[in-house]
């Protein structure tokens, strides 16, 4: 693959996963927390206009599914779609190599 394609790959991936708070997100979403004010506990102190910005914004990526339910309280939840477990994979080698970096920080 030509360089120049594959850093237009790469600021797409870095698009859909900008800011800080993205993979946080989807991260507690794959662990089971589909309510919003559980994804909020988990990910404390996001707040509740960045979370609601955000989850907009993996729904619009296909990377999650908001479905609302109308029972009397009108809940809310959040799944992971089948494409968005594609990128566990990559978060954990981004978790590896943080891990690896913390330990090359440390020695200095």
């Amino acid at each position: 693959m030509p360089r120049e394609q594959a850093l237009r790959y790469l600021q797409d991936f870095m698009y859909v996963i900008n800011g800080k708070w993205k993979l946080l997100i989807l991260a507690s979403i794959h662990d089971g927390n589909d309510r919003f004010r559980d994804i909020q506990r988990s990910l404390d102190p996001i707040t509740t206009r960045v979370l609601s910005k955000e989850l907009k914004e993996l729904e619009q990526n296909k990377l999650i599914v908001r479905t609302v339910y109308d029972d009397s309280l009108r809940s809310v939840s959040y799944t992971p779609t089948e494409y968005s477990k594609s990128i566990i994979p990559i978060v954990e080698q981004m978790v590896l190599w943080a891990k690896d970096h913390r330990k090359k920080l440390a020695k200095k």
